[in-house]
């Protein structure tokens, strides 16, 4: 009998042993995380009556098979099942509507808030006003169209600020907006700062609430360009989107100031700094960045005899300390031709670089975003004199 049971109870062991694995198995798979998630269409101005058509099939984990029971009035009772479904409200006012997914053992649960509108309401129509500033920082008229432009102007700095640095307070107005008939009025205005950033997490990029009120002060906005977003409603509860591009340019400026001679084989040169943006996804791409730069064509006072031929260029280089380009000519008489379009006895040098040079690509001529410098380089044996610098970083 002693070695029966002994028997019996290794069998019982091994078969133990073996559905562990399995056991472990299954309890690996169900622990997956459960994730409800739903759309419905129309996802706005949902009128009472109006079939609305409800989507969970973002739901999780996918692959596994799930349960799907609808709430759509906050009772606490299923009032539909499936992944896809329908439903109407006869009448206007705010719902619940709850979604709870289960795979058999547990179970997630996500809510949404309807507004239901009259079925003859009015939707309001939402604008952004666009305006350019007057002029750039050379003096000359911007152009205006469906957009926003504004120039910073940074004019006159001190060769101890060589920092490309501004900020400015962006003025947005929703005035021209409409609330869709004369008896209903604007009761709410929304405004998205950046339509590509879900700041408030609920799965969608455009209706954060940055800013409320029909004109709003955008504060301390950098060199870039942006596209922000306006939502407002009426007081039926419709609601309109308007969006719109905002671009803002740079400009600044250093007058007369000297820069020391070169030694040895090497020219003396001053960095000046700035930070431009070329990002495709988020919609934020400099349009060029210009330096431009006048100079005496001889030196003053010269000694007779003496070449006295000003010899000023302008460097670029990326982040990484890579050259991209430079106006040094190939032969030393080429700085003579620098006369064209420029004041009496003076030189003149302008340097361009395209958006393409600020893309990032696997091509020997482009050189990435970021932080940039643009040096004046002297290629003289003595100081010389620069009249007039500018660096303009062009959004638009």
């Amino acid at each position: 009998m002693g070695v029966m049971r002994k028997a019996l109870f290794l069998t019982v062991l091994m078969m133990i042993s073996g559905l562990a694995g399995c056991f472990g198995g299954d309890d690996d798979e169900n622990n997956d995380e459960i994730v409800a998630v739903f759309t419905y269409s129309p996802a706005t101005n949902i009128r009472a009556g109006q079939t609305i058509d409800f989507d969970a099939r973002d739901s999780l984990p996918s692959g596994v098979a799930l349960t799907y029971k609808w709430d759509f009035d906050g009772d606490n009772s299923i009032d539909a099942t499936g992944r896809m479904t329908d439903w109407s409200y006869p009448e206007t006012g705010e719902y619940t509507v709850e979604l709870i997914v289960s795979d058999g053992s547990k179970s997630q649960s996500t809510t949404k808030t309807l507004t239901i509108v009259d079925a003859t309401a009015l939707p309001p129509t939402a604008e952004i006003t666009s305006f350019s500033s007057d002029e750039d920082c050379e003096g000359e008229d911007v152009d205006e169209g469906n957009y926003i432009h504004i120039w910073i102007c940074d004019l006159d700095k001190t060769m101890s600020d060589r920092v490309t640095a501004g900020e400015v307070d962006v003025e947005l107005d929703a005035s021209d907006s409409t609330s869709g008939s004369s008896e209903d009025y604007v009761s709410k205005y929304h405004w998205d700062l950046d339509l590509e950033f879900d700041a408030d997490g609920d799965g969608d990029a455009k209706n954060d609430n940055d800013l409320e009120g029909q004109t709003v002060e955008w504060k301390d906005v950098k060199p870039g360009e942006y596209e922000i977003g306006l939502t407002i409603t009426n007081g039926k509860g419709l609601t309109d989107s308007d969006d719109i591009k905002v671009h803002v340019s740079y400009g600044a400026s250093w007058l007369d100031f000297e820069i020391g001679r070169k030694t040895s084989s090497d020219p003396n040169q001053l960095d000046f700094d700035f930070t431009v943006h070329y990002d495709n996804d988020a919609g934020n791409t400099v349009r060029k960045v210009v330096g431009k730069l006048m100079y005496p064509a001889k030196d003053s006072p010269c000694v007779i005899g003496a070449e006295c031929q000003g010899r000023i260029d302008l460097v670029s280089f990326n982040e990484e300390g890579d050259e991209a380009t430079s106006t040094e000519p190939s032969e030393d008489s080429q700085y003579d031709n620098r006369d064209s379009g420029c004041d009496s006895e003076k030189h003149c040098i302008e340097q361009t670089l395209s958006s393409y040079i600020f893309t990032d690509s696997e091509a020997d001529s482009t050189y990435g975003d970021g932080d940039w410098t643009m040096m004046v380089s002297n290629n003289q044996t003595y100081t010389q004199q620069v009249d007039h610098y500018m660096l303009l970083l062009i959004y638009k």
